[in-house]
């Protein structure tokens, strides 16, 4: 069973009206389609409410991809709810301001990972702090010059926008993908670009299935936290919020 996920195309709707299309084993709701994104690629699921049309309130813990199928999405329910029925219509409410520092901080991560031209090995985004792993022997030595890059970047008003590729496409690109454990969603016929920037002013290409800002302004001023060594050559890199 799969669902239309809204959030693709416009990653700003706070609601939406869904069907209810099926229930797992353990109470999980499936809708037909669904501004929630599930919880993949380090970003979390989203949270927020299912209004039924006779007034009742479901509210949703988080959302999931069942059993790695990455084309469903359930929404799982807070303990002792009362759950709508297969084919009753409901309204989608999302928890926006968590949604939205999210996507901030999805982005500012795409940033991080110029200003460290390094692989990245693992990450984690969170609504007050990101980070990401990096395959980097040596820590630079100007972190500051980095951090006012990173903010140049914001302060530079670039536009993020989504394109798609197949997944052919995808496999005669390798030089786009970042990650070396995490890699893009294939197998459905076509992946997703972000690109943030354009033609000569282009600060990044990537693929990536999260929801991000529309301009890089939305970001916000960053700051660069301390670097862990989490290996022999892997370096943890902290990413915050300055205000």
């Amino acid at each position: 069973m799969s669902t239309a996920f809204l959030f693709r195309d416009d990653a700003y709707l706070k609601t939406a009206t869904a069907t209810v299309a099926g229930m797992n084993d353990l109470g999980g709701i499936l809708l037909d389609q669904t501004i929630f994104y599930a919880n993949s690629g380090g970003q979390p699921g989203d949270s927020g409410r299912l209004m039924t049309a006779d007034g009742r309130e479901i509210v949703i813990a988080t959302t999931v991809h069942p059993d790695g199928d990455k084309t469903a999405i359930v929404h799982v329910p807070a303990p002792d709810q009362t759950l709508p029925a297969i084919g009753e219509t409901v309204t989608l409410v999302l928890d926006w301001d968590k949604r939205y520092r999210l996507m901030r901080m999805h982005t500012a991560l795409h940033l991080l990972s110029v200003v460290f031209p390094f692989p990245v090995t693992g990450g984690s985004i969170g609504a007050d702090k990101g980070r990401l792993d990096f395959d980097m022997p040596e820590v630079p030595e100007d972190i500051p010059a980095l951090e006012t890059a990173l903010n140049d970047f914001v302060r530079g008003e670039h536009d993020v926008t989504a394109e798609w590729i197949t997944d052919a496409e995808m496999a005669a690109q390798q030089d786009l993908i970042k990650t070396m454990k995490v890699k893009p969603p294939m197998g459905q016929g076509r992946v997703r670009l972000i690109r943030i920037g354009a033609g000569e002013t282009q600060v990044d290409l990537q693929p990536c299935g999260g929801t991000h800002v529309a301009n890089t302004r939305e970001i916000g001023p960053l700051r660069i936290g301390k670097i862990e060594k989490k290996g022999k050559e892997n370096r943890r890199v902290s990413l915050f919020f300055a205000e």
